[in-house]
């Protein structure tokens, strides 16, 4: 089969290099990685098989990973990725949804035979597939080994994006553009909210020169009126009304890399404390990207922004950032590096976040958010969209 791969072998060889000194300052001999991101990064392994119990696993004395799941799904791992034969590894399908067995008892016999069943071995206990059950039977299947939290060992190896991630970032940034572009045009009132999101998918999917874009890792999200003062409403079939607040969360994705954005629209004149909260987004928002420097910690990043809020008599509890890439459903976030009090993480050339600069008061709330690359000249905007409260008239 004819299928174009994200990345040459070379990349792939290199992040797996940089994952395996990882583990050994962490102490650990073996990794399990069940979050569809890791198992994509690491190898380029691509398909919607999430769903059911799947891993990669990483061996300090192994040269290539393994890959281990259903096996209908075993011949995605042969098109996507150039793991070797003997590393594409299924379990038995009468495993799936078994009511007391599981494939991890599998995985376990695999470990076992492989010889590492004292091994050290990390997995990823706050990944969004890994189950409370699919830990037990690791843990009692492999009784020998000490299994421990690998604390996001492979997430962090992927905080700062090689140059050929950076092209899909890029890209990924110029289809959310187009989409939210195309999303204010539909934003109209009598328009209901469901024929606006429609377009959003088409023009997500779509992309542009040919180069498609991928499903996201979270729905658009819209809220009109009252509801823009919480962030995560999707979609109704009320029609848009004659004179009102309306925000959405849109993101686009290039090989499963992506770039969040958030826009306010106000349908009418908006009232003045509207476009106050949106002036000082915006200004807070200038300021920090500003300083998105290498070298520069990212709770210093929020302090500025935070700053230009008190200023105002604002404040956010909640983080303004967080790091993104390449993602899976159900979140496009990296669950790394938050722009947030405390987060001493140092920014890096190539680190991209989501300056997510929402605010949500009682009874409405506003974002004017960005997508951005930590470079020397502070955060370079991924989306082309006009940074301003859009007024429809």
């Amino acid at each position: 089969m004819n299928y174009n791969k994200a990345f040459e072998r070379e990349e792939f060889d290199r992040r797996v290099g940089n994952v395996k000194k990882r583990m050994q300052n962490a102490g650990f001999d073996l990794l399990i990685c069940q979050d569809p991101a890791s198992m994509g990064w690491l190898t380029g392994f691509d398909g919607w098989s999430f769903y059911t119990p799947q891993a990669v696993l990483v061996h300090l004395d192994e040269s290539s990973p393994i890959w281990f799941g259903r096996a209908q799904d075993a011949k995605s791992a042969h098109i996507t990725t150039d793991i070797p034969n003997d590393n594409i590894i299924s379990f038995s399908e009468s495993l799936v949804h078994h009511p007391t067995a599981h494939p991890f008892d599998e995985l376990c016999d695999v470990v076992i035979a492989r010889g590492w069943g004292s091994a050290r071995i990390g997995v990823e206990l706050d990944a969004h597939y890994y189950t409370a059950r699919a830990h037990q039977h690791i843990v009692k299947g492999l009784p020998n080994a000490t299994i421990s939290d690998n604390h996001e060992i492979v997430n962090w190896a992927r905080l700062v994006k090689s140059k050929a991630e950076l092209v899909y970032m890029r890209e990924a940034g110029r289809i959310v553009t187009d989409t939210m572009n195309a999303a204010i045009s539909r934003i109209r009132p009598g328009v209901r909210q469901f024929e606006v999101v429609a377009d959003v998918y088409h023009t997500q999917i779509t992309g542009f020169d040919n180069k498609y874009g991928d499903y996201t890792s979270l729905c658009p999200l819209i809220q009109v009126g009252e509801g823009t003062s919480t962030p995560h409403l999707t979609w109704t079939d009320a029609p848009l009304p004659e004179n009102g607040l309306i925000v959405m969360e849109i993101g686009a994705a290039r090989r499963h890399y992506h770039a969040p954005l958030t826009r306010t629209m106000h349908i009418g004149k908006p009232p003045a404390a509207v476009e106050k909260l949106a002036d000082v987004i915006l200004e807070g928002g200038d300021r920090a990207l500003e300083a998105a420097k290498p070298g520069v910690t990212c709770e210093e990043v929020e302090a500025i922004w935070q700053g230009v809020l008190k200023r105002h008599g604002y404040s956010k509890e909640s983080r303004v950032g967080y790091s993104i890439g390449l993602n899976y459903p159900p979140d496009w976030g990296e669950r790394t590096a938050s722009l947030r009090p405390g987060d001493q993480t140092v920014l890096q050339a190539g680190m991209c976040f989501h300056f997510q600069s929402g605010m949500w008061l009682d009874d409405f709330g506003a974002a004017i958010s960005e997508p951005f690359i930590v470079t020397d000249n502070g955060g370079e905007h991924l989306s082309h969209v006009d940074r301003e409260l859009i007024v429809i008239n």
